[in-house]
């Protein structure tokens, strides 16, 4: 009976210690997913689509224009992923990250119109 309580508190503990050590990992995500400036970003690139969509729907801008306007974002937001994932960073942007992808998102927009 002893034998089968230390067996059933071993593998109670290896649950615990497997539940524990993957809650960080959970959290981590959350936190590189919904990081400010990472939002910040995003939202920009959001709202940038949602431009094009009214800009092309109404006549204000051609077919090709919105096209290279989208790939210019889907460029930028490739660069925005890719500077969270380096190791360095911990799954966020710096303050120079961010203010190159403000410059970019500035420059994209503000040069096709």
């Amino acid at each position: 009976m002893k034998a089968r309580f230390a067996q059933f508190l071993a593998a109670a503990a290896m649950i615990a210690g497997v539940a524990i050590a993957a809650a960080p990992a959970s959290a981590q995500t959350d936190w590189q997913r919904h990081h400010p400036a990472r939002a910040e970003i995003n939202h920009r690139i959001a709202h940038q689509e949602r431009m094009i969509r009214h800009e092309r729907r109404d006549g204000e801008i051609t077919r090709d224009q919105a096209h290279a306007m989208r790939a210019e974002d889907h460029a930028i937001r490739h660069e925005e992923r890719a500077d969270a994932r380096a190791d360095h960073n911990h799954g966020h942007l710096d303050h120079a990250q961010v203010r190159h992808l403000r410059h970019e998102l500035n420059a994209a927009h503000g040069a096709m119109r």
